[in-house]
């Protein structure tokens, strides 16, 4: 039976707050009747602005850095539920500048982890991205070594704390991501650039994404990984369902293939979907809580190695009309036809 999400009296931390997805679940969390949203972030001038935005006595902002300790220690104190959002997300950025993204990513998400075990908190919430599932690109590594950061959290069990992970493919209208570029595009009348039309990503509204963290912090066992199922589109029908939507008269240009890019993502590997536990619209990947023993292994082991990757090649594939509707669900994108004459 699945836990109702009940935020009455409850303190949350949301690390990198400021951010689209940050801000999501901030303003979800003040909808609730929370006590406190804590907000952790390193722009100040952000901060402001959403300061301003929400308007909300509850919202309190911390400037620092997952990257430094103390901030991160100051910030988790009293804190019941810790959303851990800030991340290096830029694939071509990660790609230049590795280092930074292993000080965030990996360095910074220990901090936490470690910050929130100390200060009792009841929960923590990793956010990890379908590029963290066989990485080709130095952002998608270091995202697959935060996972293993919470997971070995989780199995050496010295707290009180559930430390679990959510993995998402691409939020549609997040920062940085393609279809605000599409929409700006068009609105400044140039070509669309599309790297690979036959090129796949899972879609996922940004509601979904935070339905997703709700779930994970009211089911989530230590370790556990979860995924929403989502639908998936080539990069050229979601330009074309961008494209038909504004009635644009814009072409689309093929720029090729950006650093550290894949043709398709995975979000479940065919080896985590066969411990899986199918919840409906999400999947629980359980943590493999096996110790060092290695002895063991030489007795027994697992001999069951069919199944399928779970991706965005073969997942539900939206058309282009299937595109729009769902991008007609996303406020951001009515705001921009009406701002276009179309609605």
């Amino acid at each position: 039976m699945v836990d109702r999400p009940n935020y009455k009296d409850t303190r949350v931390l949301v690390t990198g707050g400021t951010g689209s997805f940050g801000k999501t679940v901030a303003r979800y969390l003040l909808d609730r009747d929370v006590e406190e949203v804590r907000v952790l972030s390193r722009d100040e001038a952000k901060q402001h602005d959403m300061r301003v935005l929400l308007g909300d006595d509850r919202l309190n902002f911390y400037v620092g850095d997952v990257r430094d300790r103390r901030s991160v220690e100051r910030a988790v104190r009293g804190i019941d539920l810790v959303f851990h959002a800030a991340a290096l997300k830029q694939v071509p950025s990660c790609e230049f500048f590795p280092i930074e993204a292993v000080l965030t990513n990996v360095i910074g998400s220990h901090n936490v982890i470690d910050a929130a075990e100390r200060a009792g908190v009841s929960s923590v919430v990793c956010l990890s991205t379908d590029k963290a599932v066989m990485p080709v690109n130095a952002m998608g590594m270091t995202k697959a070594l935060m996972e293993k950061v919470a997971q070995a959290a989780a199995r050496a069990g010295e707290s009180g704390t559930t430390v679990s992970t959510v993995r998402y493919g691409n939020v549609l209208y997040s920062r940085g991501s393609v279809v605000p570029l599409f929409v700006q595009t068009i609105f400044d009348g140039q070509p669309l650039t599309i790297t690979n039309p036959d090129m796949t990503r899972f879609l996922m509204p940004l509601d979904q994404a935070v339905d997703l963290v709700d779930f994970a912090f009211f089911n989530a066992q230590p370790g556990d990984t979860f995924v929403r199922k989502a639908d998936a589109a080539t990069i050229q029908d979601l330009a074309d369902g961008v494209n038909g939507l504004f009635g644009s008269p814009v072409s689309t240009k093929v720029i090729g293939v950006r650093h550290g890019e894949k043709l398709y993502e995975t979000l479940a590997t065919a080896e985590e979907l066969r411990s899986a536990e199918d919840m409906g619209d999400y999947w629980r990947l359980r943590m493999d809580s096996r110790d060092l023993n290695y002895a063991d292994y030489f007795e027994r082991g697992e001999e069951d190695l069919a199944g399928d990757d779970y991706h965005s090649h073969n997942t539900g594939l939206l058309d282009v009309q299937g595109v729009q509707r769902l991008l007609l669900t996303i406020p951001e994108i009515q705001d921009d036809l009406t701002r276009w004459g179309k609605l």
